[in-house]
């Protein structure tokens, strides 16, 4: 176990001073130079390579002055083809290698269901292994935060040029004809994360999606879900460019970063706790001037069981666990939310080409192009949409979506052969979970609690949900294409006995779309540090606390409408100017 010691501190973690110019990639603490090693300083010590530590460590090393350390408890992503290829994205997650293997804690909605949430663990995080799906949210989403944190420059206008910055819109692999598949004004083309939509042509499933659109009054067409305004029937947009997946780790973290001589990154290490200094402090407040690692081999989950660790949060909640307390604040661990998804299927008629796994290997090997150029899975079309005006449901409970241009659902449309099938995703939920420590081992797992059901909206919303779905496969268009629903239908059998076996259907499938968040919520400045006032100013400075950072998906106080990657590189680069403003 050694200790790095600081001036400055972010949990995707930034801690300070004295120049180390001796930077390279470090596959172990063995390895660090014995300058390093030994009560080494930084300006920045990041903790946790994921999307958040991966944007900040590259920007904040742009300032040459700055001397900054990335600490990653994974292996580094570099040279790992099956990384690089988009469609392993399956295999990747189910390989322990790059996911911290973690359970949730019995879930009381799901009829105790231990679920597996995976969480990424190599450099990258979960960008290196997710779906690459890139999806902004609603404006509504961004202007939530802002009214959340009383600081209007957190607000979907505000943050237009971090919403770009981050973009790298390229043509597909292959360069298609994708006219009329998105629009180019609202992308941006000079970022470092690289933005396309699929290898693969629309098929007729995918035709007949946009011709139901047409047709049936409750779904529109929509030219681009990143507009601020995702509603309706839209072309899927991936975070690949040049058939490769662009993660954090290669859009943030190339090679010509990785030379930066004030720039090191330290893989296969585990950042155990962040620590107070030994010596007088101001008041209430303490100053986080050391990272605590350990040999070993992030995100909502991961920020807040370091701050709980490091003896930040619920006094009395830690001390029961025998965690000495530091900073006394309610909230962090609190407030989990994530989007939860039920799995529907139809039979159809439909002809699916099977791919030659040696034709595609070689093509995606000499021109990175082919099936293996695109994810497995869902590929083309997404319909966002949201309970009618009239819903019931909705005059029952307060809408808890953020907005009229948030959608209450993310309904994937995948056809194409004998099958139709489609998540139906969940992504307003009222149910909130919370991440909490049961040991003072910061090598323990933490206890992951998603609640996710455990609200009576949300039990509801599911059904809706799962109707509207069947109303759109409804639509004369698919009239000789799909042939009958095979469930889990919740109009099938309305007896009791009937609505037990839906649900218990249900349960059995619901999963998690791995989108954590608000476990260290943004707060305005000022507040307090009590129940449902946060964990983080409008800085994105942990409260009570000097030199330290949150800044990833664990402060956005409400989950988005979105796969939160795109939301977290927004969060991220925002952050890497406020701390340049205030370090420069």
């Amino acid at each position: 176990m050694r200790r790095l010691s600081t001036f400055s501190a972010l949990v995707a973690l930034s801690v300070t001073t004295v120049r180390i110019v001796q930077a390279a990639v470090y596959q172990s603490i063995d390895e660090l130079p014995s300058s390093v090693s030994t009560r080494a300083t930084f300006d920045f010590v990041i903790v946790g390579g994921g999307g958040a530590g991966a944007a900040l460590a590259s920007r904040l090393s742009e300032n040459p002055k700055f001397n900054v350390l990335l600490i990653e408890a994974g292996p580094d992503n570099d040279g790992r083809e099956d990384l690089a290829m988009p469609s392993k994205n399956l295999e990747v997650q189910a390989d322990e290698t790059y996911h911290w293997g973690w359970y949730t804690t019995p879930q009381a909605g799901v009829n105790n269901r231990s679920i597996e949430y995976k969480s990424g663990h190599v450099l990258g995080g979960g960008t290196s292994m997710n779906g690459m799906v890139y999806t902004r949210g609603a404006d509504n989403d961004y202007d939530l935060w802002g009214k959340v944190a009383k600081d209007k420059k957190w607000s979907w206008k505000a943050l237009a040029p971090y919403i770009k910055k981050h973009e790298k819109w390229v043509q597909p692999p292959g360069e298609r004809n994708i006219s009329g598949q998105y629009d180019p004004r609202v992308h941006g083309y000079k970022g470092p994360v690289g933005v396309s939509l699929p290898w693969s042509s629309p098929i007729e499933f995918d035709i007949r999606c946009l011709k139901n659109a047409e047709i049936q009054d409750e779904f529109d067409f929509n030219l681009d879900p990143n507009s601020g305004k995702p509603t309706g029937v839209t072309w899927t947009q991936f975070t690949i460019n040049g058939g490769e997946r662009s993660s954090s780790a290669t859009a943030y973290l190339g090679p010509s970063v990785r030379r930066r001589p004030n720039l090191s990154i330290l893989v296969n290490t585990y950042a155990k706790r962040v620590l107070p200094y030994d010596g007088p402090s101001i008041g209430l407040w303490k100053d986080i001037r050391t990272v605590e690692i350990a040999a070993r081999n992030g995100g909502a989950v991961g920020s807040a069981k370091i701050l709980l660790d490091s003896g930040i949060g619920p006094k009395e909640e830690l001390e029961k666990v025998g965690v000495k307390s530091v900073v006394d604040i309610h909230d962090v661990g609190k407030g989990l939310t994530d989007h939860l998804t039920a799995s529907i299927m139809w039979s159809a008629n439909g002809t699916d080409t099977p791919i030659n796994a040696t034709e595609a290997l070689e093509l995606w090997h000499k021109e990175r192009i082919g099936p293996y150029a695109e994810p497995t899975g869902p590929r083309h079309q997404i319909l966002w949409s949201r309970l009618p005006e009239n819903s019931a449901l909705l005059k029952e409970y307060k809408d808890p979506s953020a907005g009229p241009n948030a959608p209450h659902f993310e309904i994937t449309l995948s056809g194409g052969g004998t099958t139709v099938f489609s998540f139906v995703v969940l992504l307003t939920p009222y149910s909130r979970g919370s991440v909490t420590i049961n040991s003072t081992d910061p090598l323990s797992p933490p206890l992951i609690d998603l609640a996710f059901l455990t609200h009576p909206f949300d039990r509801a919303a599911v059904i809706e949900g799962i109707r509207q779905t069947k109303r759109f496969y409804s639509g004369t268009a698919w009239d000789g294409y799909i042939t009958s629903f095979i469930g889990p239908d919740p109009d099938a059998d309305p007896s009791p006995e009937g609505q037990e076996k839906f649900w218990n259907a249900i349960k059995a499938d619901v999963n998690s779309f791995f989108h954590p968040c608000g476990t260290a919520a943004i707060s305005p400045i000022g507040s307090g540090v009590g129940k449902g006032e946060g964990v983080v100013d409008a800085d994105l400075k942990v409260k009570r606390a000097r030199g330290l950072r949150v800044a990833d998906a664990a402060v956005i106080p409400y989950v988005p409408t979105a796969h939160t990657q795109a939301a977290v590189y927004i969060l991220a680069e925002r952050a890497a100017d406020l701390i340049k403003e205030q370090w420069a």
